[in-house]
């Protein structure tokens, strides 16, 4: 290859840190490590740090994972990093609504902003306090910008997936005098906030001994499975069970960063927003939430780990515990419906 451009990676800080990238580039003789056959710089940084790169220009970036939907930071730093250099997104799940696409599109060119797109294509609802989508209309010309940037990857899986709703108790007493006095019983002070209210009202429902008594039955039937969970409460209960002697425990998360283990028998206990995506696990056949997040997009990529190709197992079981309790219930609907749970509105709706 003749003049190679420098060579930028935006990746997730898992696969910057466990250097995935290193191994992709290496039979390419493009990586960072000797011996160095082109002359051309190398830089894999995570998605925190793409402001970093803006003033970039003449280069290939290549987008791992899809981290472009709405209008923050990172979306902003994109765009302007497109206009002045080659580049490529790579993620299996590219976008679950319309809007989801807004910043691709304007990146290749075929809206000059969000604001022409709307325009274009959004109908707003006339009833609702904040805009809210009520439907996307000249759906057939998306449909043909979609296609021409989306790759088909032609695959067929052999396995099949099968979930589970473990439902358990909690204390109700302590869940409804949350409700009625807005006290919070962890800090001991009044909550101001519907996110207050929601992770109080959470914590009492998660920290049941039903759920862990769930869990161990669960993992009598697997030795080896992996935990998703959300708060570091739910940590320190998770990693204060007795899973019995020859059980090794790791962790992925803020705090910690230690990959599978190799026994026979493990405890993967991985934080939500630190792993739902960017690592692949063919050891294990399970995957237990302990608790479950308010994003559809990271509930499904949270599944993926196991539902690999190269997978040996033909069946796969996830275990999602959930209690009757209200945010529960309101938390399991929105995920069925392919949404995010909104805490605002939850909270002014019901109370």
């Amino acid at each position: 290859m003749k003049d190679v451009k420098d060579l930028y990676i935006i990746t997730t800080a898992r696969k910057r840190d466990t250097l995935e990238w290193e191994a992709e580039m290496g039979p390419f003789m493009l990586s960072k490590s000797e011996p160095k056959l082109y002359k051309h710089n190398v830089i894999v940084d995570s998605w925190n740090n793409i402001k970093k790169y803006v003033g970039v220009q003449n280069a290939f970036f290549i987008f791992d994972e899809q981290r472009v939907v709405g209008s923050g930071t990172w979306v902003k730093s994109f765009l302007k990093i497109a206009k002045q250099n080659e580049w490529i997104l790579l993620s299996a799940t590219p976008g679950d609504t319309w809007s989801d696409y807004i910043p691709v599109f304007i990146a290749n060119g075929f809206y000059r902003n969000k604001t022409e797109f709307s325009r274009e294509h959004i109908i707003y609802s006339r009833f609702s306090k904040y805009p809210k989508i009520d439907k996307y209309i000249n759906t057939g010309r998306l449909i043909r910008l979609r296609n021409r940037i989306l790759v088909n990857m032609d695959f067929q899986r052999t396995t099949v997936p099968h979930h589970e709703i473990v439902y358990v108790n909690y204390d109700i007493q302590k869940y409804k005098k949350a409700i009625s006095t807005r006290w919070d019983p962890y800090k001991n002070e009044p909550m101001q906030q519907a996110s207050s209210l929601c992770y109080v009202l959470r914590r009492i429902v998660n920290e049941s001994d039903e759920r862990i008594l769930k869990l161990l039955e669960i993992l009598d039937k697997t030795p080896k499975a992996i935990i998703f969970y959300n708060f570091d409460y739910e940590l320190d209960i998770l990693k204060n069970i007795h899973y019995g002697k020859d059980v090794e425990i790791a962790e992925w998360n803020g705090h910690k960063h230690q990959e599978i283990p190799d026994s026979d028998k493990w405890v993967y206990l991985v934080q939500y927003n630190a792993g739902a995506e960017g690592w692949n696990c063919i050891k294990t056949d399970t995957i237990i939430f302990y608790s479950q997040n308010y994003s559809y997009k990271i509930m499904e990529q949270a599944s993926g780990r196991i539902n690999r190709l190269n997978t040996p197992f033909i069946d796969l079981y996830y275990y999602h515990f959930k209690s009757r309790s209200g945010i529960d219930l309101a938390i399991g609907k929105a995920l069925k419906e392919k949404r995010n749970f909104n805490e605002g509105k939850w909270v002014n709706k019901n109370w």
